[in-house]
């Protein structure tokens, strides 16, 4: 009973929140350091196209499983038990959904390395000889590291079951760091390979990092599957939908990726320009959805409705409060950021042109999926898993069709791609919406909307004067040095976040004094 009573404890949010986004940031930035590896040591080329196409498999899998999908499914069975203080038959459940996820994963791998030159056209259709025989060659060595990411991702929703945010967090930081030091010890001798190697340690070790600290709350893990008690069941159920869900933007990626198959370095130019779009998405809307969906889980297990609408509206608020900002932020600095985060070896300043188009392009649906991330959690907190894959559907088979006409009629290249991707956000986002409205009757609908057009003017004003800020500077530093691009970025975050912060002081966002208060009684209860 203890561990269920720490269980049902309620955690200050934004303490939870801070502790998650901590991890994150750390993790993103890592992130950076090991995409601009790759830049540096091998350029933007026909081999780095193979080996982000042959990344993109592990690369999906790790955000469906460890970014969601696992644990929308396992968290709001295992925290109903939890909730009902059963916990020993919480664990028997959860002994049955993991010894399955043992048994399928392991047959997945082994079939994926086998039929790797049946799945690579999905990744990359248009490659052809010795790029295509790479990428085959790139699949079948990082196949395994599926396996730990699979098992990680139960770990990570064994723990958020608990409340515990901050492993779940900090165990991508590994994962980052084993791939750096592949690419720098490895990569010189082994080439692309090596990278690869450093992929499925990474996955290893994060693996390792989650079992070890769920199994500290281990009340009766079995070897056993039991698909007749309906734990497991519901589990199955839930699962099968939401991995549908939560695949939709990495199945629209995975469109966008085949589609510049057939541009050179444009598979490069997309997957750079979409990690960093995926900065501000992972540290604030994914550290938000992650914390607040315990909760709604609770608040919907236990009929709490109306305070359920509020945490529903108020995830939203905080996200576009912080996310419409970033979006106009990333499109006004798009060069000037990635010129200082990837131009550096054999990266040149053309690579650096076409991946700020690129940038500009995904950052315009940054907001929007944002929003998609947390309503999608919104749907699976009321158990409802299909709702989000039948939308999911409609805007795969949109995405398609824009991208197909930017690339081909349009002639729009890469960066028609990832145009296609943030209208296909802005799409899922409406739909989602308007769905949920009639579920839940009303959303504070007014507040929300309130709240996206202060964020909206504040972070038009932002852009205004960030972009004179930038002129000014570009004029009297040299571009050439890493010393005057930091100052050229770093002058333009500072004047953004001030001037943002004063537009809506000015503007009365409520967001502000929310934050704020969360934060002080974090501080009074430390």
């Amino acid at each position: 009973m203890e561990r269920a009573s720490a269980a049902n404890r309620n955690p200050n949010p934004a303490w939870s929140a801070t502790l998650v986004m901590a991890g994150i940031l750390v993790s993103r930035i890592l992130g950076f350091v090991r995409e601009r590896a790759v830049a540096d040591l091998f350029g933007r080329t026909p081999a780095t196209d193979a080996y982000w196409a042959a990344f993109a498999i592990p690369d999906l899998m790790y955000y469906l499983l460890i970014g969601g999908a696992l644990g929308s499914a396992f968290i709001p069975v295992f925290t109903e038990y939890l909730a009902k203080e059963k916990e020993q038959e919480a664990w028997y459940v959860a002994s049955s959904f993991i010894n399955g996820v043992v048994v399928i994963m392991l047959g997945f791998v082994a079939l994926g390395m086998v039929f790797a030159p049946l799945l690579a056209p999905l990744v990359a259709y248009e490659f052809k000889g010795e790029q295509f025989r790479l990428l085959v060659f790139l699949m079948r060595m990082m196949f395994p590291a599926v396996f730990f990411t699979a098992l990680s991702g139960v770990g990570a929703a064994i723990l958020n079951s608990y409340r515990r945010f901050g492993i779940p967090a900090f165990g991508p930081i590994a994962y980052n760091l084993c791939i750096i030091a592949a690419a720098y010890l490895l990569g010189p001798k082994y080439d692309i390979p090596g990278m690869a190697v450093g992929v499925v340690i990474g996955a290893l070790v994060n693996f390792s990092l989650e079992a070890w600290f769920a199994g500290r709350h281990n009340a009766g893990y079995r070897l056993v599957i039991d698909l007749h008690h309906p734990g497991p069941r519901k589990m199955l159920r839930l699962f099968l939908p939401t991995l549908l869900g939560l695949s939709i933007a990495q199945i629209n990626l995975l469109v966008n990726q085949n589609l510049a198959s057939g541009l050179s370095g444009g598979i490069t130019a997309l997957r750079l320009a979409n990690r960093l779009m995926q900065l501000p998405l992972g540290l604030f809307a994914t550290a938000i959805s992650t914390v607040i969906f315990p909760t709604m889980t609770r608040q919907a297990a236990l009929n709490q409705m109306d305070d359920f609408r509020r945490s529903v509206a108020t995830g939203l608020q905080v996200i576009y409060f912080i996310t419409v900002p970033a979006s106009v932020g990333l499109i006004v600095l798009a060069e000037p950021i990635v010129r200082l985060l990837y131009q550096t070896g054999r990266f040149t300043a053309a690579d650096t042109a076409a991946t700020a188009i690129a940038l500009v392009y995904y950052s315009l649906g940054l907001f929007t999926q944002s929003a998609v991330q947390h309503l999608t959690r919104v749907y699976y907190s009321l158990q409802d898993t299909t709702t989000p894959v039948r939308v999911g559907l409609l805007t795969v088979a949109a995405n398609i069709a824009m991208s197909a006409w930017f690339v081909k009629v349009a002639r729009l290249g890469h960066g028609g791609v990832a145009l296609a991707f943030a209208l296909t956000s802005l799409l899922d986002m409406v739909f989602l919406l308007w769905l949920l409205r009639s579920k839940l009757h009303h959303l504070h609908g007014r507040a929300v909307l309130t709240s996206f057009l202060k964020s909206a003017v504040a972070s038009l004003i932002m852009g205004a004067v960030v972009w004179e800020a930038v002129r000014l500077v570009d004029g009297r530093v040299n571009l050439a040095t890493n010393l005057g691009r930091l100052i050229e970025v770093g002058t333009g975050v500072a004047t953004g976040a001030v001037v943002y912060l004063l537009a809506a002081l000015l503007l009365r966002m409520e967001e502000v004094p929310l934050i704020l208060r969360l934060f002080r009684r974090r501080a009074a209860t430390a």
